[in-house]
């Protein structure tokens, strides 16, 4: 079978083909299906067209070199991981407020700015930090306050990268839940 007989088969099939000839012509419709995907999350995350359009481009630029390091079985969610990583990449190299997980939705652009509301939401992030165990506050802090890059975090911790990383996503889970849960008691 080539490549453009990838009509009706799956994406683990189509993967499949793919690791056994790495021929990139296999990726093409793969990738195509998941474009309006790439593309909200793109929306999603830089609510920029443009920018959103040209992240799509680099999202399946990305995917296709990793593809060729790495056997992935669970293609979509895998492209969706890659995608959201690389847009808050984005916002973080532009400077931009990166939301933990998105533990605050962005303000309406239309609010006036609520600066006590501003100085509750810090002070119920840093209350929540503190709840964290010290290598995930540690990290975290680094990593999105002082926008310090992982080589950096494992060179000035004596962490290493794999460790790094892992405390900051499980940091940012962990503050997402500690937010949550305060939140939800102030409902009740």
């Amino acid at each position: 079978m080539n490549p453009s007989q990838h009509n009706g088969l799956t994406d683990q099939e189509i993967l499949r083909h793919f690791y056994a000839d790495h021929n990139n012509q296999w990726l093409g419709p793969l990738l195509e299906r998941y474009t309006l995907l790439l593309y909200g999350v793109s929306m999603k995350y830089l609510k920029n067209p443009e920018e959103a359009r040209d992240a799509v481009q680099q999202i399946f630029l990305k995917a296709i070199t990793e593809l060729h390091k790495y056997e992935v079985s669970y293609f979509s969610s895998w492209l969706y991981m890659i995608a959201k990583n690389y847009c808050l990449m984005q916002l973080r190299n532009q400077r931009r407020a990166i939301p933990v997980d998105q533990m605050a939705e962005p303000a309406i652009a239309s609010e006036e700015p609520d600066p006590l509301k501003d100085e509750r939401i810090l002070k119920d992030l840093e209350e929540a930090i503190q709840h964290l165990k010290t290598e995930q506050k540690t990290c975290v802090r680094m990593f999105y306050f002082q926008k310090k890059s992982y080589q950096s975090i494992a060179a000035e911790t004596g962490f290493n990268l794999l460790q790094v990383k892992s405390f900051i996503q499980n940091g940012k889970r962990n503050l997402r839940l500690l937010l949550e849960k305060k939140i939800d008691k102030l409902e009740d």
